[in-house]
């Protein structure tokens, strides 16, 4: 197959431009390989939550996977929030190289972080900061080239056009030809050629992919209508005008574009350029302060050793071998920092009176952690294992769990935000999904179907864990003849189906913090969730990518122990300390036989 026979759609959204796109990675992924395909890109609405799946996905099934954001470019300044500004342009930008990509994730950590206003928006001095290794295509008619031409702006649009190129340099910059059967543009994608002629311009063909196949496009429109609050049958909403934008193959972008085989090539050239390479496993640990004349092995020893002392008095043989065969892992492990860092913010958290949790998890099982004041649970009076929590033979990270007084929590956060620098602590993201009966619900009232009908179907989805939508249609027999009988309640149950697990919106992880050694934008991208600021990664990619991520758990229990604790103090004249406790209260084992 020579290039003249190929193309690489080089504008696409996934699953992950929220309630716009209805491309399912996995699907996505299999479609190109269905049509030949050896290479696509990711483009969502500037966000780039879906990359590390895109990347990973497409890797797996030997297909190039091109890293790319449509982001939105403010007319004026990108941190001004004016009312009357009613300009947000779009305009696509894909990752050429590893700094292509670091400064992508720059621009749209950007966009979040100081230029959101509706939208995540970015201007042209950040576009100038954070060009290297970019290529970037004029996007669709919400371009501000194709926006210029569509207002008969000829003049403006070239000045854009050669801006644009001057930003990101010569041959790094594209004019998008786009044909969904849209009156507008087939008047645009005229001046473009024109103005491609006239500037020497290079011209890319693109479809704007938001599903998979032209059938999809009902399911789209409702995901349109969940999005905006609207219903189908509604005139004045947001509506695509047209069945079109759906991953075509190499033959239909050729029907459409039958006359410009250039800007068809030029897709396969540019998908030949861009080369990324994301490196999972590799730690990124900050590195922990310690006091001079120390490294900072010598400084957890010292630290250990003399936590050991304070909690045994005697340390036996049995001890210190303990002692010395967990050291040893957790140096050679390459965690010696991890465990300085969290014993430095449970000292914060103790020094300061906020209420710290006893040890919860593995770590329970680590003579060291005891030793350290990190949990204070003996693990040698109660037999519990070291490889649980840290083991040698399978590399991962540990994961100390910590809980604090529900009230000062942030407190201690604000504390590791101060110590290791704003710019290398962020919240984590989390995506909420539809689930089945939810899938249900927002379909029903997308396509304006009565509340009682929906309510009763969503309400026959048994609620179980990992219950879905097919697996409901056969436990319940109800559901299942209401699907075979009923037309209209088929095609509820089909769109809920075609939406359900979808990403909705996200929120901030309850209790993950990620701390880094380098500025936190040199791996992952941010956003911003209410105040939070959060990383654009999830959990889990987090972690495959070497950041570590700590749990800030906020416990009621622990305040409500706490004031108990007071109480007690204040009406009784008994002061409490919990480590004078053993756990074999004969009567706290009565209380809890009352299950009361």
């Amino acid at each position: 197959m020579t290039n003249k026979d190929k193309f690489t759609h080089l504008h696409v959204h996934t699953e992950y431009s929220l309630l716009d796109g209805a491309n399912r990675i996995e699907d996505l992924i299999d479609r190109a390989v269905e049509l030949g395909m050896d290479s696509i890109a990711i483009t969502d609405h500037g966000v780039m939550f879906g990359v590390i799946d895109f990347y990973k996905e497409a890797k797996a099934k030997g297909i190039k996977p091109i890293i790319g954001c449509e982001v939105y470019i403010s007319e004026g300044s990108y941190t001004d929030r004016d009312p009357n500004e009613k300009s947000q342009y779009h305009l696509v930008l894909l990752a050429e190289n590893n700094t292509g990509y670091l400064n992508l994730m720059k621009i749209v950590s950007e966009g979040y972080i100081n230029g959101f206003y509706y939208k995540p928006r970015v201007d042209y001095q950040v576009l100038k900061k954070y060009s290297e290794g970019i290529i970037c295509l004029s996007a669709c008619l919400g371009g501000e080239v194709q926006s210029k031409l569509l207002n008969g702006n000829i003049k403006g649009a070239k000045s854009t056009a050669l801006l644009y190129r001057d930003i990101f340099g010569d041959g790094n910059f594209f004019l998008e030809l786009q044909d969904h059967g849209m009156r507008e543009q087939k008047l645009v994608n005229r001046e473009l050629i024109d103005l491609s002629k006239e500037t020497g311009i290079p011209m890319v063909a693109t479809n704007d992919v938001h599903y998979l196949k032209r059938e999809d496009a009902l399911v789209h429109d409702v995901l349109l209508c969940i999005q905006t609050g609207k219903t189908i049958d509604q005139e004045d909403r947001m509506k695509f005008p047209t069945n079109e934008f759906y991953l075509k193959s190499y033959e239909e972008m050729r029907e459409l574009f039958p006359d410009n085989i250039e800007a068809l090539e030029n897709t396969v050239k540019i998908s030949d350029r861009c080369n990324v390479d994301i490196e999972f496993g590799k730690l990124h640990l900050p590195k922990y302060d310690v006091p001079s004349g120390y490294t900072n092995v010598e400084y957890l020893k010292t630290l250990s050793l003399k936590g050991l002392k304070e909690r045994y008095g005697n340390v036996t043989s049995e001890i210190k071998e303990r002692f010395e065969f967990e050291f040893n892992t957790i140096v050679n492990m390459g965690y010696t920092d991890y465990f300085l860092i969290v014993w430095d913010f449970i000292k914060f958290a103790k020094d300061n009176d906020i209420a710290v949790g006893p040890g919860r998890g593995s770590a329970a099982g680590s003579i060291v952690s005891y030793a350290l004041g990190i949990i204070d649970i003996d693990p040698l009076k109660y037999n519990l294992i070291f490889e649980r929590f840290l083991n040698p033979e399978r590399v991962t990270m540990p994961d100390i769990d910590v809980d604090f007084c529900y009230e000062r929590r942030e407190e201690v956060i604000d504390y590791v935000v101060k110590k290791y620098g704003k710019d290398r602590v962020a919240q984590i993201v989390t995506f909420g999904t539809m689930a089945a009966r939810g899938a249900i619900r927002d379909v029903g009232r997308a396509i304006n179907m009565p509340y009682g009908d929906v309510d009763f179907i969503a309400k026959q989805v048994p609620t179980e864990i990992g219950m879905t939508i097919k697996k409901a249609l056969d436990v319940n027999k109800t559901m299942a003849s209401m699907y075979e009988e009923r037309e209209e309640v088929r095609k509820l149950i089909d769109l809920a189906m075609a939406v359900e697990g979808l990403p909705r919106h996200t929120s901030t992880h309850a209790a993950g913090v990620v701390i880094s050694e380098e500025p936190i934008t040199n791996y992952v991208p941010l956003s911003k969730n209410n105040d939070s600021i959060t990383t654009q990664f999830n959990m889990t990619q987090l972690e495959e990518l070497g950041l570590l991520k700590m749990d800030f758990l906020g416990l009621r229990t622990l305040t409500v122990i706490r004031d108990a604790v007071k109480l007690i103090e204040d009406n009784h004249g008994i002061k409490i300390d919990f480590d004078d406790f053993e756990y074999d209260d004969p009567n706290v084992y009565k209380l809890f036989s009352k299950a009361e």
